[in-house]
């Protein structure tokens, strides 16, 4: 598996207020999306989310979204190392994730850009 970088996953109150500051401390211009009701902002290493607290509650308990080059391949290795995939692999806006909990208990999302 390569791993090709990791993002920090942020849940914000107004993500149109926060962007700003992400985007000018990183560099870099905010790529939004939707997924499930919960609104995103990739700016550079950052995930911004903002939505419904539910949705933000089980959001939160995911550590980091991991990018890899094939969440397949990434799937095979969790698995041989004994991690418990919880969903997936499922399309995403951007490509393909899945949530892998680690055999420490610490829950990640693994994610690739190939289509589905």
């Amino acid at each position: 598996m390569e791993i090709l970088g990791a993002s920090l996953r942020i849940c914000v109150d107004d993500l149109d207020t926060a962007i700003p500051f992400y985007e000018r401390l990183s560099g870099g211009r905010a790529v939004r999306f939707e997924r499930g009701g919960v609104q995103v902002a990739a700016v550079g290493s950052f995930l911004l989310m903002s939505g419904p607290e539910a949705e933000l509650e089980v959001l939160r308990k995911v550590t980091a979204t991991i990018a890899v080059k094939d969440v397949d391949a990434a799937h095979r290795l969790l698995d041989e190392l004994g991690a418990h995939i919880l969903a997936g692999p499922v399309p995403t806006p951007a490509g393909r994730n899945l949530l892998a909990m680690h055999p420490d208990g610490t829950l990640f999302e693994y994610v690739d850009q190939h289509p589905a």
